[in-house]
């Protein structure tokens, strides 16, 4: 099936839109959505041809589907990828993003500043295949090539992280990787390419987890990883046979919601802007945290390498662990949910919850203190979403 020609001319705002499959006779304005396992052949010769590899004719969906590449399609244009491999969540993203690459004996250097399932994979399953890892503090990227060994074939990072909010100069970051000759892999999640493009930095990977921000609505599950083709055909040689592929279904609303993910993440980014602004004051408050704000650490790298500063928010309540679940329970607007990214705000306390699976010890390695509180801003109007916060904190005492 031939898909649209894309217009490397036109804005990503417009690709994100107008890259489609191409219409069936039915001559259909929104792209359709094909819920099949399998593809037919007329004949016995282009069976062949496509189980050979010899044309790109669709074989099986766990393979790829119209659909599915649809939303690749528009995932490789918004992020400047020469290729894509959608998966059934985030995480399969982050596992098949390290699975196709690293090998027993092999070496990963990671961010310890990153979500509590990814922290969970690197320490606790990537060593049963003997592969080794080292992390290092994201906001000290000059302590990096201190490890690098020479069995190291990744550096990992999130940026802006989760959920401390923590950055790194990509930059930086990619002229290490190319320097000792591995790959750096970015989860860039939390910014979407609507904020920022790290391969234009020079990285070489980007993972996503679509269920967040990409879809914007908390509707579907959904992941993808980016990148150089050579390194994606690895990706999809490794997902081909393990099966973590995206349902065609999921793959249809993810692109339906990538037509607005620039509005939205706009909007986001502006209600967080002032809901962090408006915080910064209040008196329950150890700090308050968003990459915007000219008192984050790595402001300048925020102002670097993003257009806005994305729609999440954290603070650290003063009273810690009991005061953090007292404020939950004040919420009247705000959701309390295992979610981001989604048009309602939602609040979450992760210290028992996201990374409630990491030691204590663990947890204040990564700024992951008793009182942090991490604030989804959706789509509700900015000063519903403030009076509900400012209510919850002074009722929480």
């Amino acid at each position: 099936m031939k898909k649209r020609e894309n217009k490397p001319t036109w804005h990503a705002e417009t690709q994100a839109i107008r890259i489609q499959s191409e219409r069936t006779s039915h001559m259909e304005h929104s792209g359709p959505m094909y819920l099949t396992s399998s593809f037919c052949y007329d004949d016995a010769e282009a069976m062949r041809a496509a189980f050979a590899d010899e044309t790109d004719a669709f074989i099986y969906t766990r393979f790829s589907n119209p659909t599915v590449e649809e939303f690749i399609d528009r995932m490789r244009a918004l992020e400047g990828a020469e290729a894509g491999f959608a998966t059934a969540s985030g995480m399969s993203a982050v596992f098949a993003s390290f699975m196709a690459f690293l090998k027993t004996g092999d070496h990963l250097v990671s961010s310890s500043s990153i979500f509590g399932s990814t922290h969970t994979v690197i320490t606790k399953f990537l060593p049963k295949w003997g592969i080794e890892h080292s992390y290092f503090d994201l906001t000290k990227p000059e302590t990096v090539e201190a490890l690098i060994k020479p069995n190291t074939k990744m550096i990992f990072v999130e940026t802006p992280s989760n959920p401390g909010l923590d950055l790194v100069d990509l930059e930086v970051l990619a002229q290490i990787a190319k320097k000792h000759k591995v790959i750096l892999n970015v989860d860039n999640c939390f910014a979407t390419p609507a904020l920022q493009r790290p391969i234009e930095l020079g990285v070489d990977l980007v993972t996503h987890s679509a269920t967040k921000w990409i879809d914007g609505q908390g509707r579907v599950l959904g992941g993808i990883v980016l990148g150089r083709k050579e390194l994606v055909d690895e990706v999809y040689a490794f997902c081909r046979s393990t099966g973590p592929s995206m349902s065609p279904f999921n793959a249809w609303v993810l692109s339906r919601s990538l037509e607005t993910l620039h509005v939205r993440m706009e909007r986001h980014s502006a209600s967080a802007l002032k809901l962090a602004q408006a915080l910064e004051t209040n008196g329950h408050l150890e700090w308050v945290k968003y990459p915007f704000l000219p008192s984050h650490p790595q402001y300048a790298i925020a102002q670097k390498q993003m257009l806005a500063g994305g729609g999440i928010v954290c603070f650290e309540l003063k009273g810690g662990l009991e005061r953090g679940q007292r404020f939950l329970d004040k919420l009247e607007l705000l959701s309390l949910t295992a979610n981001l990214g989604d048009s309602r705000s939602i609040a979450s306390h992760p210290a028992s919850t996201t990374h409630a699976k990491l030691s204590e010890a663990e947890r204040v390695k990564v700024g992951i203190t008793p009182g942090l509180i991490r604030i989804s801003v959706g789509l509700e109007h900015v000063d519903d979403i403030i009076r509900d916060i400012t209510q919850a904190l002074e009722n929480s005492k």
